[in-house]
C-alpha cells in the first residue's frame, strides 16, 4: 500500500514539475517578445550623388521612416560624401526640408575627407550637423552595428 503512495506522490510531483516548466518557458518566451517588439530600429541612409531628385527622395524616405516607426523607437542617420554633401550647403535647395528632418531626430553625419577634397569649411554648411573622418567608413561602422542601409 505505501508503495502505491509513494508512485502516486512521485507521479503528481512530476505533473506539477511539468506544468511548472511550461509556465517558465511561457514566461521566458513572452519576455523575448515584449524585448523584441520594443528594440529599436537603426537605418543609416547614404547620400552621394549630387542628384537634387535623389535628395528629395531621401528626405521623404527618412521622415517616413521616422513618422511610421515613431520617433523614439528608430534612429535615423545620414551620410553624406562626394557630390552628396552639396545637399547640406548653406545655399542648398532642400536647406527647408532638411532641418525638418533634423528637428524629428534624424542625424546627418558630413564627410571631412570631401570637405577636404572640396575646400569647405564648417562654416559653408548648415547647422546642426555631425561630421566624421570618412564617410564610406562610417557606413561601414553603422552596418557593422547592425542599422539597416538605404541608398535612394
Amino acid at each position: 500500500m505505501k508503495r502505491l503512495s509513494h508512485l502516486a506522490y512521485f507521479t503528481r510531483l512530476l505533473v506539477l514539475a511539468l506544468a511548472l516548466s511550461g509556465l517558465v518557458q511561457a514566461s521566458v518566451q513572452a519576455q523575448e517578445s515584449k524585448t523584441q517588439a520594443t528594440k529599436k530600429s537603426k537605418v543609416v541612409f547614404q547620400v552621394s550623388d549630387g542628384d537634387s531628385k535623389k535628395w528629395e527622395l531621401t528626405l521623404s524616405n527618412v521622415k517616413n521612416v521616422i513618422k511610421d516607426l515613431g520617433k523614439d523607437n528608430v534612429d535615423v542617420e545620414v551620410v553624406a560624401y562626394g557630390p552628396g554633401i552639396d545637399m547640406f550647403k548653406f545655399e542648398s535647395p532642400v536647406a527647408g526640408r532638411i532641418e525638418e528632418v533634423l528637428k524629428l531626430g534624424a542625424q546627418v553625419m558630413i564627410c571631412e575627407n570631401t570637405m577636404r577634397a572640396q575646400k569647405l569649411s564648417k562654416s559653408d554648411m548648415l547647422d546642426n550637423l555631425g561630421y566624421v573622418e570618412a564617410g564610406v567608413s562610417q557606413l561601414i561602422k553603422r552596418q557593422q552595428q547592425g542599422y539597416a542601409y538605404i541608398r535612394p
